[in-house]
């Protein structure tokens, strides 16, 4: 028997990955160095994954199904792997469909718990606004609301604003008009001047383009009993205190 001979007959066992110790090593010796014997385990490699694929897939042709049968049947040495090995490859195939599946299982749940994120986060937003709004409306509408307007105290009373104000609500509802632009980094800050204690800050703002501004309710003390409201050139993060002179000053009715 030639050396080609001698390893061919275990190539069959090779490509289904049954060929273990010795004769392994030395088939793999020899395909390093023989062409002819690296063709045909590829051309059985090809034929072995065509039979694997017969249990899911399309039917392979018949010479690919009697070619790895027969170069199984021509291995001189009996090898009870055979067969297990055989099932292996099959088994490992399913296996691999099952995680596949798996993993895509997995990518569509964490999009879908994204996507309903996404839409909680835009109900919270639209249910804060819609909040905001009836607010709005509450304060402009409260039979109780304070209004006092307030202008500028050492010109003819071209800017002006007017403050809405609902003590038992501690809600506040500012608008300005004609209002200049403030100097660089700085901004206009609103005080709600009690009937005692010391000014409160009541709202930053800056005026837009046609000298409107507005502050909606902002942050204040409980049933704060409001004398007068007033307007000062602060920072553009805003002042604890009042920083001289006040610029605009309007008292309760």
């Amino acid at each position: 028997m030639s050396t080609h001979e001698q390893y061919a007959d275990d190539l069959a066992l090779h490509a289904m990955n049954a060929l273990e110790g010795e004769e392994r090593l030395a088939l793999e010796k020899h395909l390093h160095e023989c062409a002819s014997c690296r063709r045909e385990l590829e051309q059985l490699r090809g034929d072995t994954a065509l039979l694997a694929f017969s249990a899911s897939g399309p039917k392979p042709p018949l010479r690919s199904r009697q070619r790895l049968m027969n170069a199984i049947a021509q291995e001189a040495h009996p090898r009870e792997v055979q067969a297990p090995q055989w099932w292996s490859v099959v088994r490992w195939l399913a296996a691999a469909a099952l995680i596949l599946m798996g993993a895509l299982l997995i990518r569509q749940n964490n999009l879908l718990h994204e996507r309903i994120a996404d839409l909680l986060k835009q109900s919270a937003t639209q249910q804060a606004q819609l909040v905001q709004a009836k607010e709005v409306v509450a304060t402009l509408t409260a039979p109780d609301a304070q209004i006092v307007a307030v202008v500028k105290t050492n010109t003819p009373p071209q800017p002006q604003g007017k403050a809405i104000y609902v003590r038992n609500r501690s809600s506040l509802i500012f608008i300005a008009n004609n209002m200049p632009e403030p100097p660089a980094r700085k901004a206009y800050e609103l005080w709600l001047i009690p009937t005692k204690g010391a000014p409160i800050p009541a709202g930053v703002f800056k005026p837009d383009s046609h000298g409107s501004a507005t502050v909606i309710n902002p942050p204040l003390p409980a049933e704060t009993e409001a004398k007068a409201f007033a307007i000062t050139v602060e920072p553009e993060e805003g002042s604890a205190t009042p920083t001289m002179p006040i610029l605009m000053m309007g008292a309760g009715e």
